[in-house]
């Protein structure tokens, strides 16, 4: 366990308070909390390059993190009909179906690397900036005239993503 890892752990534990106070409609604390997650997140990342502090843990347990942080919010916010549920069935959709992906490759032999796409980084990003506006929104701050668009540029590089995951698994599947 290094500090990358600890960061990563302590991400993974701001989730049910995350989501206990989107419940109790605390969205600016929601918010505070998923920031400081944020913070953690981009903090592991950082330290584990530039101390040479990567870990196959590591490797596994950050996106794990990320992908149960961004469940997390978007499950709850469309709850809240904050966010609309077709977005919600989309994020959801594609984390499944590379989970999926990448059991069907563990199964058949293939040792699949855990490494982001460009497509993916971006999905990730915008994915956070919903979270961020839609929490925005939730307090009445005036950028609602943004996240029509955001959402629709969501929903594009999560699909996007995920295809782009299929044709990865694919080719991995027909090279053997």
């Amino acid at each position: 366990m290094n500090l990358p890892n600890a960061l990563t752990l302590i991400r993974i534990l701001l989730i049910p308070l995350f989501v206990i106070l989107l419940i109790s409609k605390s969205f600016h604390s929601a918010l505070i909390t998923f920031i400081i997650a944020g913070i953690t997140d981009a903090l592991d990342g950082f330290i584990a390059r530039i101390w040479h502090q990567r870990t196959d843990l590591g490797s596994y347990l950050d996106p794990i993190a990320d992908k149960l942080l961004l469940a997390s919010a978007f499950i709850t916010l469309a709850i809240l009909r904050i966010i609309p549920s077709w977005l919600t069935v989309i994020v959801m959709s594609r984390d499944i179906l590379i989970a999926i992906g990448y059991g069907v490759l563990t199964v058949t032999n293939h040792k699949p690397k855990v490494a982001p796409r460009y497509t993916s980084k971006i999905t990730t990003v915008l994915q956070i900036l919903t979270v961020i506006l839609a929490l925005f929104s939730a307090l009445h701050w005036r950028l609602e005239s943004l996240f029509p668009l955001l959402i629709k540029l969501t929903a594009f590089f999560t699909i996007l993503s995920g295809v782009h995951y299929i044709y990865i698994g694919n080719k991995l599947l027909t090279e053997k």
